[in-house]
């Protein structure tokens, strides 16, 4: 029984990972080329622990990962895009979002 849990495990892993990797815009993609990534995720085991450790950039899968993602960021109507604290600010409201009350 615990050799079919390793092997789920392991199947598993080496899916998201392949997955997640095909996923990934380009950019943020680090250390080898996305083909050579997908190359590599296939190896049982250590691809996937290393596409996970320094494969993906730090801002991957998060919204931070994509410009413009919030009001005033890059990309977006200008500003930094930082609230006070030096962080994105968190998601508005329709009501609070000017650009979509002009839309009205």
């Amino acid at each position: 029984m615990s050799r079919v849990l390793l092997l789920a495990a392991v199947v598993f892993a080496t899916i998201y990972a392949f997955v997640d990797c095909l996923q990934t815009d380009r950019r943020l993609v680090r250390v080898l080329t996305k083909p050579a990534w997908l190359l590599v995720v296939l190896v049982p085991v250590l691809g996937p622990v290393l596409w996970l450790v320094s494969g993906r950039s730090d801002a991957h899968g998060g919204p931070a990962a994509r410009p413009g993602w919030w009001p005033g960021g890059p990309g977006g109507s200008g500003g930094t895009g930082r609230g006070p604290s030096g962080r994105p600010p968190g998601p508005r409201g329709p009501d609070d979002d000017p650009d979509f009350l002009r839309r009205l």
